[in-house]
C-alpha cells in the first residue's frame, strides 16, 4: 500500500468513511464486507451472504478461503485504524482455525489487538454468524510495523 493510501486512510478513519476504505481495498470489496461501528465504539466487520462465496453446495457453506481471506482483510484493516503510522503492517503469520461451517448467511467479525511492540502486532479474530457464542472460525495474525 502507497503513501497515497496511507494518507487517504487516515482520512477517511477520522471521517468514519467506511466504505471509502472498502472501495479503496480490491479484494475487500470484491468480497462485499463492510465495516460499521459496534455499541461500542469498536469496529465490526460483515461479510453479507452472496452465492458466489459458496464452497460447498451440497451442505451448503461458505468457501473457507473466503472466510480466511475475510478474517485476514479485517485483521489488516483493525491495525491500521489502530494505529498512527504512515505505512500499513505487513502480515508475518496467519493461522486460521475453523470451528463449524460458516452458513449461507451473513459472517459476521471482530479484532482485538493483544500485543502491539515497535516491530510486531498480534491480532485475534473472531467469526460468528447467528450467536457470538459460537464462532464459525477464530484466526490469530501476526503483522510487522515499520514504526
Amino acid at each position: 500500500m502507497n503513501n497515497l493510501f496511507m494518507q487517504n486512510f487516515a482520512r477517511w478513519r477520522e471521517q468514519k468513511a467506511y466504505q471509502q476504505i472498502v472501495d479503496a481495498l480490491p479484494y475487500v470489496k470484491l468480497m462485499g464486507v463492510t465495516m460499521t461501528e459496534d455499541a461500542d465504539g469498536d469496529l465490526r466487520f460483515s461479510l453479507p451472504f452472496a452465492a458466489r462465496n459458496l464452497g460447498n453446495t451440497v451442505l451448503p457453506a461458505l468457501h473457507g478461503g473466503l472466510i480466511g481471506g475475510f478474517l485476514e482483510s479485517a485483521a489488516m484493516i483493525y491495525l491500521m485504524w489502530h494505529r498512527e503510522a504512515p505505512e500499513a503492517p505487513k502480515i508475518i503469520d496467519f493461522s486460521l482455525d475453523y470451528l463449524r461451517p460458516g452458513r449461507p448467511q451473513t459472517l459476521f467479525a471482530r479484532c482485538e489487538i493483544t500485543k502491539q511492540g515497535k516491530r510486531v502486532a498480534h491480532v485475534l479474530i473472531e467469526a460468528w454468524q447467528d450467536d457470538e457464542r459460537k464462532p464459525v472460525a477464530v484466526a490469530r495474525a501476526h503483522f510487522l510495523l515499520n514504526s
